[in-house]
């Protein structure tokens, strides 16, 4: 194996150079492929606690600390009051599904995060209970849209193809998540 010298790194680069400056864009967008240029927000209203929240989390691929710690914290288990980090991607997919459907109105939460002790008794009254549910790590929401019928909610989310989507229409909401593309 070639031993690697100063001389021999900096005449590589010089080569490599050229060719990742043609296609630098390409490399700058990867990690906002997708997202929108334009400032993101999100609203909230949580059935459990009455909360509002209406916060700009993120403008293209730049997400502001301070927000997301105040959805973790909006977003709790309000249950036990442990919070947990919200996954940035389930945010955007909320910003997107919202988007979707036009609505106006905030979204209502029925269940953000999920502390273990909590998903353990809720799996313990219903088998719709996953043992590790994605709501225990923070990539999970189950919400409704007063202003957008649940079928249309259910639809968009399942337009967008992000995650998982859930249909619960007996208990008036949706489950969306960040896991891998299913429905049920």
């Amino acid at each position: 194996m070639p031993h690697t010298t100063r001389r021999r790194f900096l005449s590589t680069l010089a080569i490599a150079a050229p060719a990742l400056a043609l296609h630098w864009p390409a490399f700058a967008a990867a990690p906002d492929a997708g997202l929108p240029a334009g400032t993101r927000a999100l609203s909230f209203l949580h059935t459990h606690t009455g909360e509002h929240l209406s916060v700009e989390h993120a403008t293209g691929g730049r997400y502001f600390p301070d927000a997301l710690a105040t959805i973790d914290h909006f977003l709790r288990d309000f249950r036990t009051g442990d919070v947990h980090t919200i996954d940035r991607r389930l945010l955007d997919l909320l910003h997107r599904l919202h988007t979707a459907t036009g609505a106006s109105r905030p979204f209502q939460v029925i269940s953000g995060y999920r502390s273990p002790q909590t998903n353990a008794m809720l799996r313990s009254r219903s088998t719709g209970v996953a043992s590790h549910s994605l709501h225990m790590d923070g990539q999970a929401i189950d919400i409704r849209v007063s202003d957008t019928p649940l079928k249309g909610l259910r639809d968009a989310a399942l337009s967008l193809k992000l995650g998982g989507v859930g249909y619960y229409p007996a208990s008036d909401f949706v489950h969306v998540d960040t896991g891998r593309v299913r429905r049920w």
